[in-house]
């Protein structure tokens, strides 16, 4: 009976041995720097696909990140610059996850993607935060991050009409120093200002002046992102445009042709 209780437990710590072996083997070597991240397995085709629209990695090198960084990602979606970012400062800063509330099912769907992608990368598992994304509410302790990001966003906070107490919180969750990267859906300049963002695009000027108001001081603009084939002016919005394409199958080639829209990308500065 002892020798059969002992050939158990060893079989069980064999196979926990195989297990940890093959979870080490599985586990993927982080990148060290912005294009190592930007080609790295952590990253899926899909995503990848979209380089030629959305240039990260000459848009991270414009923002100044650093693998050293403590960097919060607002409102990160599927994880599209998750991807590239959570691995990269991992080993020697720290990436937080802004999630905001799952208040309705597109939301809870889009933070369950975040958490499943962190759940499944046991390299990352346990050197990733999330934190709640909610204004006026502060996002992390104030004064504790070198960098915060956002994609993409800046309409939907204008739509909730939050937009000024998220550019706030931003300033409070910043190091004296630390940068704000924005980039965003670029309205016409000329265009009237729609203070709920219907379209989806928002002037460059009314970003500016939000981050101003919220104490923060323009340090750069580029043209990364700038679509000049995007009229701006489409049935649906941005919406109509890849990679949503809400119209479907209808005028699908003409929209295609044009790409994803046309984006300003904007760096501040949290004065020292």
């Amino acid at each position: 009976m002892k020798e059969r209780i002992l050939l158990l437990a060893c079989l069980v710590f064999l196979g926990a041995c195989q297990s940890t072996k093959k979870d080490a083997q599985d586990m993927k070597p982080l990148p060290t720097t912005i294009e190592e991240a930007a080609n790295s397995p952590f990253r899926t085709e899909a995503n990848r696909a979209r380089d030629i629209y959305r240039h990260p990695v000459e848009t991270l090198n414009f923002f100044g990140l650093k693998p050293e960084m403590t960097v919060v990602e607002i409102s990160p979606g599927a994880g599209w610059y998750m991807e590239i970012l959570a691995p990269l400062v991992s080993s020697k800063g720290q990436y937080i996850a802004a999630l905001p509330p799952s208040n309705n099912e597109y939301m809870k769907r889009l933070n369950e993607k975040v958490q499943s992608w962190i759940d499944n990368h046991p390299e990352l598992k346990d050197k990733i935060q999330t934190a709640t994304f909610n204004p006026p509410e502060d996002i992390v302790p104030e004064g504790t991050a070198d960098m915060v990001l956002t994609f993409r966003n800046v309409h939907n906070w204008m739509a909730r009409g939050t937009a000024q107490e998220a550019f706030n919180a931003f300033y409070r969750a910043l190091k004296p120093g630390g940068i704000l990267g924005v980039v965003e859906h670029r309205a016409n300049p000329k265009s009237k200002r729609d203070p709920k963002a219907k379209s989806g695009y928002v002037r460059e000027a009314d970003v500016i002046q939000m981050a101003q108001k919220a104490g923060f001081k323009l340090e750069a603009k580029s043209e990364i992102n700038a679509n000049p084939k995007d009229t701006k002016n489409h049935p649906e919005g941005v919406w109509t445009l890849p990679p949503t394409l809400r119209l479907g199958e209808k005028n699908k080639e003409k929209y295609l042709a044009i790409g994803e829209s046309d984006r300003m990308t904007l760096k501040f500065v949290k004065p020292q």
